[in-house]
């Protein structure tokens, strides 16, 4: 038998929480490595077994075979380096940063790395990167988000928009998803995994919208290309933080039993 799969989990938020308590409980194939988070104490309380250690970037790369980053942007390419360059698998949350470190993809290649992004908060990724084999000719995403979920943007910010005490849907944002990403590093990486799966960044059209009406994080794509047209939409329950859907942790766990399992589903 293979020996498993050692996996380290860089940030305890949200999604890193849940992914590391769900390793701990035990799948086959892949074990819960080590940890990383600034309050070791709290880090402790969450993983309390002490085989799982508690290491910083350098310490995750050296020691694990995969590393799910789930930390604040700011952080992002301060884990990403050193686990690229030590030839391991990376799998980002943040990844609207992948496309403002995109030097990384290059050095993954050089250092015989990989970047698996999961689907995470979206849907139908597969169908997305299927017509990408031929010439997709638009690709359209409207995310509708309860305020509280988009409060604190730096887009917002920097305009002075508030989404408080909203009667009604306010659009905040219409443009491409790379400065969407940009402008709500927090909010939309979605939009940043939907534009790797198909015709890029900059040609991906979203529009953002704070929407008092809805409890749930919702996304609408709309995809047309020379072998297919389909519409796709999700309505996420949002965890514990209301910028992230619950069944992004899943996603990544999906997507790390897909690294050891005997049968994989999915493109």
């Amino acid at each position: 038998m293979k020996a498993p799969l050692k996996v380290g989990v860089a940030g305890l938020g949200a999604v890193g929480r849940e992914v590391a308590k769900r390793l701990a409980a035990g799948i086959p194939g892949l074990q819960l490595a080590a940890i990383s988070a600034r309050d070791h104490e709290k880090a402790r309380r969450i993983v309390p077994d002490e085989a799982v250690k508690i290491l910083d970037a350098k310490g995750l790369a050296e020691t694990c075979d995969v590393i799910v980053e789930g930390l604040p942007p700011a952080e992002f390419r301060n884990f990403a380096e050193p686990a690229i360059d030590r030839g391991r698998i990376f799998v980002p949350l943040s990844v609207g940063k992948l496309l403002e470190n995109w030097d990384l993809v290059e050095r993954a290649r050089e250092r015989g790395a990989r970047i698996l992004v999961p689907t995470g908060a979206l849907l139908g990724l597969d169908a997305v990167r299927a017509a990408a084999e031929g010439t997709i000719h638009s690709v359209t995403m409207v995310t509708r988000k309860p305020p509280e979920g988009l409060a604190g943007a730096a887009y917002l910010v920097e305009r002075n928009i508030s989404v408080e005490n909203l009667k009604e849907p306010l659009k905040v944002f219409d443009g491409s998803a790379r400065e969407g990403a940009r402008g709500f590093p927090a909010n939309v990486n979605v939009a940043a995994a939907l534009s790797l799966a198909g015709i890029g960044p900059d040609k991906t059209t979203l529009q953002i919208w704070a929407d008092p009406t809805v409890s749930r994080n919702t996304h609408r794509i709309d995809v047309d290309a020379d072998t297919v047209r389909f519409s796709m939409t999700i309505e996420n329950v949002p965890s514990e933080n209301p910028r992230t859907g619950r069944v992004v942790a899943l996603s990544v766990v999906a997507q790390l039993r897909g690294l050891v399992s005997e049968l994989k589903v999915g493109t």
